[in-house]
């Protein structure tokens, strides 16, 4: 029978104290959302009432391969998108971008930062590098949190010009929106309390409870696994999670008995709580894009080109944002998050 203990120890956003207040408002608004329980079976389905459109994204994810390279060549033509962004006037000047504000060194707002604790990380700099070469100024940008699950709506609705939201390029949503070429490497790995006798992704998960963020690649990617039984045997994947700060919440509840998300931000929570870690290595490899809506392709061609220049300056780069925010919890060296060098481009205007 799990433990239904707080696991005590949140650290990390520069002093226990603002921490535990952070983790205290955590925890009550994990308390009062509710948690969506889906049927945890092998069917694929997803919440929120996708069902009938995953036959078609299903066939033509068949026929995608190699996602992160499915995108446009670089390109620095203005477009009727861009041109839209550029048009809009006074205060409304501004990239709106949806961003994520509760993952710690990738967009989070540090309280003890002062003032109005603005947000900031890794990709939060390369937001402001896209707004400094789209309209001149690295701080014209409207920010929007958005939740896991709504990523790909905000983009369709129009409620954003792109998400930057540590967004993993796949298959399926390339049915849904357009990519940038991929500006981090990382894989699906499993968060456990260190105290735990799971060992990895393996037969160590077999009846545990394993949390995940809905709509994220990690559900849809043990919910494969499991059709192809590849999966441990009782796994329960009913618990998911709208943020999916949410999972690491409900870990130390001891609601759930491990999580399992992408490896840049499961190093980011341990970071926050020393009591849970990685366990064992990356089972996926995946790439995070900057997604963007379907016919936008001055703007995917335009971000392309930004992302290469963003990688090759020395200075105010990819590399000296990775020093900034993730050589404390990933490492030092950034060779196994670096990007495909050089890309490449496949997609056909």
């Amino acid at each position: 029978m799990r433990a239904r203990r707080l696991r005590t120890g949140l650290k990390g956003w520069g002093g226990v104290g603002a921490m535990a207040v952070a983790c205290a408002l955590a925890v009550l608004f994990a308390l009062l959302l509710p948690v969506a329980r889906a049927d945890g079976g092998s069917d694929g389905t997803d919440s929120g009432g996708h069902g009938v459109a995953r036959g078609s994204q299903a066939r033509a994810a068949e026929e995608c391969t190699d996602p992160e390279k499915q995108t446009l060549p670089p390109a620095g033509d203005d477009g009727p998108t861009i041109d839209e962004i550029r048009g809009r006037e006074g205060e409304k000047r501004k990239l709106i971008v949806g961003v994520d504000q509760n993952s710690y060194r990738w967009g989070y707002r540090d309280p003890n930062s002062g003032g109005d604790a603005e947000l900031e990380g890794f990709d939060i700099d390369l937001v402001r590098r896209i707004a400094e070469d789209i309209l001149g100024d690295r701080n014209a940008v409207q920010f929007k949190a958005i939740p896991t699950d709504q990523r790909i709506p905000a983009i369709q609705d129009g409620r954003v010009d792109m998400v930057v939201r540590t967004m993993t390029i796949n298959c399926d949503r390339l049915t849904d929106v357009a990519f940038s070429a991929p500006y981090f490497r990382t894989g699906q790995q499993v968060l456990a309390p260190k105290s735990s006798d799971i060992t990895g992704y393996d037969g160590t998960l077999a009846g545990k409870d394993i949390c995940t963020a809905a709509g994220s690649t990690a559900l849809s990617t043990l919910r494969q696994d499991r059709a192809d039984g590849r999966l441990a045997e009782g796994v329960d994947l009913r618990t998911t999670v709208p943020n999916q700060l949410d999972c690491l919440v409900r870990l130390q509840l001891g609601e759930v008995d491990a999580v399992v998300t992408d490896g840049a931000l499961a190093a980011s929570q341990a970071a926050q709580d020393p009591t849970v870690e990685l366990k064992g290595d990356a089972f996926t490899t995946e790439y995070y894009g900057v997604a963007m809506k379907k016919d936008a392709d001055d703007l995917v061609r335009r971000v392309n080109q930004i992302l290469v220049q963003w990688r090759a300056d020395e200075a105010e780069g990819w590399q000296r944002s990775y020093e900034r925010w993730l050589s404390r919890t990933m490492g030092g060296d950034p060779a196994k998050s670096e990007p495909p060098t050089p890309p490449q481009y496949l997609r056909e205007g």
